[in-house]
This record gives C-alpha cells, structure tokens and sequence, in this order.
C-alpha cells in the first residue's frame, strides 16, 4: 500500500537529480557547450524510475483534460516514456516514431497504434533545441493523428527549444514536467551533502608523493585528486 506522504512528482525530481544530472563540461547536440548533462535514460529505464514516470505523466495528461487514445514519440528517448505510461496507467495505447521510414517490410514510420483520426500525445524526455519533439509531432499529424497534448520530462531552457515546438504545437499545448534549473537545484544540495571537500594538512599525494590537496578517501595532490 502507498504512503499518504508518496509524492512521484517529487521522488522523480530526486531520482533525475541523482542518476540523471551531471556537472562538467559537455557537447550539446546543437551543437553548443554545457556546463551540465542530463540523461533521462538512466532514470526512464531504472525500475523506479519508470513506475514514476508513468505516474507523472499519467497525472498530468488526467489533469490537462486531453482525453487521448494514446501516447508516443520519436525513438529513442520517447521509447520509456510510453512504455511507462501505457503499463502504468493502463488506459493509453503507445506508438512509436522511426526517425526515417524504414526500407523494408510495410515501410511504415509509426509503430505500434495506428488508428488515423486517434486523439494522441507527444512526449520526449530532453527538450534542447526541440527538434526531436518537432520531428514526431509533424510525422503523427501527416499519419493522421490528431496532436492534442506534447510534454517534455525535462526543459533546458536554451537553444530556442520552447518556441520551436510551441509553435510546430499549436493550438496544442506544450507542458514539461521539469525544468533543467528544477533538476540542478535538487542535484546541487545532495552532492554539497555527500561529498564534502576535506583538505589535507601536512601530508604528500600517496601516488607521487607532491603535496596532497585532500584527503577523502585518500591522500591526493592536485593532479591526482579523485
């Protein structure tokens, strides 16, 4: 049985900001730099972490009121999503968005529900520049689906990603579950937590023997602090 106090918006947010955010230095697909990363994929295909995904997302197609018959994207990082929320909440269909029609058997672009006229949603797991999420919904309507609701697990924020698929959308509105800046404010404060900076004093690198920096979990100097 649940707990009154489950909250799976909340425990996803931790569970990204866990096993999903990363701080350093990173190539965007856009081509552009990052001083963070975000892999949904490693939250989306945990075992927890697809139970609240399902959840999630579940709870806020009920709450917009888009009453569709199913849920899909654009593979590979919509994939999860509609896994998880087809079995989780039992009442959505899924499909799947090739990125190219592919050359052999029926051809088709659309796996799995295939029924024209279908009210459907678009989901994707990372919003950069948005163009994934642009890709699936253009290749839904020209199937026949009728595009009632697109959501984001996570929004960077950046790259002109927002108004790109808000107006490829339209009239259909675009939610995201989170922001990057959400993700990151849970990320900081748990590795604050975790992994305190505790220097060394009076003591040599136990690799090279130079002036060690720190000392958690051993002796380092700055070359070769882990």
């Amino acid at each position: 049985m649940c707990s009154a106090r489950h909250n799976p918006k909340k425990d996803l947010l931790r569970l990204l900001a866990h096993k999903s955010f990363r701080l350093g230095e990173f190539k965007l697909s856009s081509g552009g730099t990052s001083d963070y990363y975000i892999d949904c994929r490693t939250t989306t295909l945990d075992a927890q972490g697809s139970r609240l995904v399902g959840e999630v997302f579940s709870r806020e197609i009920k709450k917009k009121g888009w009453k569709p018959q199913a849920i899909g994207g654009l593979t590979m990082g919509a994939d999860p999503i509609v896994v998880a929320v087809s079995v989780v909440g039992g009442e959505l269909h899924g499909f799947l968005v090739r990125k190219a029609e592919k050359q052999h058997g029926t051809g088709q672009r659309i796996e799995g529900f295939r029924e024209k006229g279908a009210r459907v949603v678009i989901v994707d797991d990372v919003c950069t520049t948005g163009a994934s999420t642009v890709q699936a919904i253009e290749a839904a309507r020209e199937f026949g689906f009728k595009v009632v609701g697109v959501m984001c697990l996570v929004e960077r924020e950046e790259a002109k990603g927002r108004p790109a698929v808000e107006t490829a959308a339209s009239p259909a509105p675009f939610v995201a579950i989170f922001t990057a800046n959400d993700v990151r404010a849970e990320h900081l404060p748990r590795t604050k937590k975790t992994k305190p900076m505790i220097f060394a004093v009076a003591a040599s690198c136990e690799l090279c023997g130079r002036p060690a920096v720190a000392n958690n979990p051993r002796n380092r100097c700055a070359a070769h602090r882990m």
